[in-house]
């Protein structure tokens, strides 16, 4: 819900096992939203060339799915664990 409150993800409004994914609103905090998708932009190049921490994870996206997705992606990740801290 917090990465769906940044913007980052479509709402869910599913019901009765009926997905119904609404729009992304972008209605939270604009500098938050957008340091995590700098920081996630940046670590995907990084992870892929070797350097600092990567996972499995991140680099099978990386392969799978375009750069602004994995970005997006990533940083609803880091969302999801700023969050949890």
């Amino acid at each position: 819900h917090f990465a769906a409150w940044l913007g980052l993800t479509p709402k869910d409004h599913s019901t009765a096992g009926k997905t119904r994914l609404g729009k992304i609103t972008r209605a939270g905090d604009e500098d938050l939203r957008r340091l995590l998708v700098i920081g996630a932009t940046a670590a995907i190049p990084q992870a892929s060339r070797g350097r600092g921490y990567h996972s499995r994870w991140l680099l099978g996206l990386d392969k799978r799915k375009p750069p602004p997705r994995a970005a997006a992606a990533l940083a609803t990740k880091g969302a999801g664990i700023a969050w949890e801290l």
